[in-house]
């Protein structure tokens, strides 16, 4: 298992808001959610494009990065994804290099081909289409990024005639840029084929098929990089899970009980029609997901644990992000971010080595360092007594 000296912490915001509340106040919500973790020491937050079904209601991450970046001054923002079929390249370009410049570098750069059918449905891609057209348009975007001379290009779906950024990016060579891998290794490969990093993001599945093959598709990004001449670095590797907080487990199923079993009924297969990953009662399925490791729930110690897990079951990666489900109070919620930025990112960030180390250094030597003070206060007294008298 191989982590960094530094694991990077932070969330993927689809987002995934109930159908029924108000809309505008969960976006505002998922803006403050950003502040908090601002505040709290977070390295980054991916935001998600979506545009039917109800539940993950950001259709442009951009203008949610935008405003997320007036907010906070050093949080790293990704668009978790840009689904690259649904844009000419160009456009894409230029917005990713305005947001580089607007938050000084603190933008990331996440693509996909588009996670929900119905998206592509109404804009009349052909689902088979999707991973290659993100393959096409990937590497026309990069080439924009790093090229000076103008590109013509055409395709069966974009046109590009003397195509040239009018700025550079601000970060160089360009911000950095991460492919979305869920279900198939179409992600790896194309990770690797361009030299980007992995996001890997669950989706809910059955936990009797046993984990995910992680280390098999970090070996297929491996193989693709070394086909096209490029490399692959672990500490670049992002896990996406589930992950709700609290000061003991059976708190934290509480908290999120009734939101977690709605999530997975409502959505994921009521909504999305992903096979059930479990038959029980709905006020069931977060113990059961839980008990799987599908999801974290459950105390600091218990998600150190998980991310340890991950670490042997994949190999080794470089950050952890919190696959954010609104499935629990507000308050609770950002308590659990809370929990985590204090007990659990310390633990992966070396940042509390040295207090560990003193804390022993002064334990280990306590009848020394007591005795003295000990001392100290007798000859005061007596110095004080001869001076009185």
């Amino acid at each position: 298992m191989a982590f960094p000296e530094r694991m990077r912490f932070g969330i993927f915001l689809g987002p995934f808001h109930r159908v029924g509340e108000n809309p505008t106040l969960a976006i505002e919500r998922d803006l403050e959610l950003v502040e908090w973790l601002d505040k709290l020491g977070f390295d980054e937050a991916w935001v998600g494009e979506h545009h039917s079904a109800g539940w993950e209601i950001i259709s442009s991450p951009e203008v949610f990065i935008a405003a997320a970046a007036q907010r906070t001054s050093r949080i790293k923002l990704g668009t978790g994804v840009v689904s690259l079929p649904y844009h000419h390249p160009l456009m894409v370009a230029n917005r990713m290099v305005q947001l580089d410049h607007m938050t000084y570098g603190r933008v990331l750069f996440g693509v996909g081909p588009g996670a929900l059918p119905g998206d592509a449905y109404m804009m009349g891609i052909p689902h088979e289409l999707q991973r290659e057209r993100m393959d096409e348009s990937l590497g026309i975007i990069l080439r924009l990024f790093t090229e000076t001379e103008p590109i013509t290009y055409r395709s069966d779906w974009f046109e590009l005639k003397e195509g040239l950024l009018q700025l550079r990016p601000y970060q160089r060579p360009y911000m950095h840029t991460a492919v979305a891998s869920v279900q198939s290794p179409a992600g790896v490969t194309l990770a690797g084929k361009h030299g980007c990093s992995v996001l890997t993001i669950t989706v809910p599945r059955d936990p009797s098929a046993g984990p995910s093959d992680l280390k098999g598709l970090w070996s297929i990004a491996e193989e693709s990089a070394a086909e096209h001449g490029q490399t692959m670095n672990r500490d670049d590797w992002r896990l996406v899970l589930p992950c709700h907080l609290a000061e003991s487990r059976e708190e934290a199923l509480a908290d999120a009980r009734l939101g977690a079993g709605r999530y997975l009924r409502e959505y994921s297969e009521g909504t999305n029609g992903r096979q059930p990953v479990f038959d029980g009662p709905l006020d069931k399925v977060i113990d059961h997901m839980a008990d799987a490791g599908s999801w974290i729930i459950g105390t600091p110690d218990d998600c150190i644990a998980a991310i340890e897990r991950l670490g042997e079951q994949s190999g080794g990666f470089g950050a952890f992000l919190v696959q954010t489900i609104d499935w629990a109070p507000r308050e609770k919620m950002l308590r659990s971010y809370e929990l985590m930025a204090r007990y659990v990112m310390p633990h992966f960030q070396g940042s509390i080595l040295s207090t560990q180390a003193s804390n022993q250094w002064a334990r280990e030597r306590q009848d020394d360092l007591v005795s003295g003070r000990v001392r100290a206060i007798d000859r005061a007294r007596q110095v004080y007594a001869e001076r009185a008298g």
